[in-house]
């Protein structure tokens, strides 16, 4: 989960400088604090917001900010948060594809794996196998195990041979969702790899092997 996303404690974590009646309206009413001046008390309230439960009009007050917040961290949050009311909001976060923040990157691409949007795979597929930061990389390759769509083997396989090494032991817990003769040896490969963290996740999935 990106760093500062919506799904953090509103307990464990407070505004600077916020009073004690706003913290008690963030848990009572967090719905007019998605306007507040304060980027932390709007990320937490988008916080707040989903472990209400998100109505129609609270996600699309989130939505708002997804796209229009200027923090980055509160637009990473409400891109997540996106992800609590599969079908809808796609325009926003398909126009989220375009911010420059990587928080936001890796929110979407987590989102679309919640979502289990087929229409998102051809871009999840190009952003795990692209240049960009290992972390988006990493939700990405999740995404695309957790939408489960047979497309996504072949650049799976191909970034279990070729990638970062935490991109690598991400895409081996992905691929154990596929049925495909090519993805078991590959991942007896892979508990070869030379990366510890590759071999330790390719030898828990064979060892669930009694033939092995």
């Amino acid at each position: 989960m990106p760093s500062g996303c919506g799904r953090t404690s509103i307990t464990g974590e407070a505004a600077p400088g916020a009073d004690r009646e706003t913290l008690i309206r963030l848990l009572d009413d967090p719905v007019p604090l998605l306007a507040h001046d304060d980027p932390v008390l709007r990320r937490l309230a988008v916080s707040a917001c989903v472990g209400r439960g998100l109505g129609r009009r609270t996600a699309a007050a989130i939505a708002v900010l997804a796209v229009d917040d200027p923090d980055g961290a509160v637009r990473a949050a409400a891109v997540e948060a996106l992800a609590e009311v599969a079908g809808a909001h796609a325009d926003e976060l398909h126009a989220a594809r375009a911010d420059s923040d990587e928080r936001v990157i890796e929110a979407l691409a987590t989102a679309y794996g919640e979502r289990r949007d087929r229409t998102a795979l051809p871009w999840l597929i190009d952003l795990a196998t692209s240049e960009a930061d290992r972390a988006s990389r990493e939700a990405a390759v999740a995404a695309l195990g957790a939408i489960g769509d047979p497309v996504a083997v072949p650049p799976l396989l191909d970034l279990l041979r070729d990638a970062p090494p935490q991109v690598r032991r991400r895409a081996v817990v992905a691929l154990t969702v596929f049925d495909d003769d090519a993805i078991e040896p590959a991942i007896r490969a892979a508990a070869q790899d030379r990366n510890a963290s590759v071999r330790e996740a390719a030898e828990m999935v064979v060892g669930r092997d009694p033939n092995r």
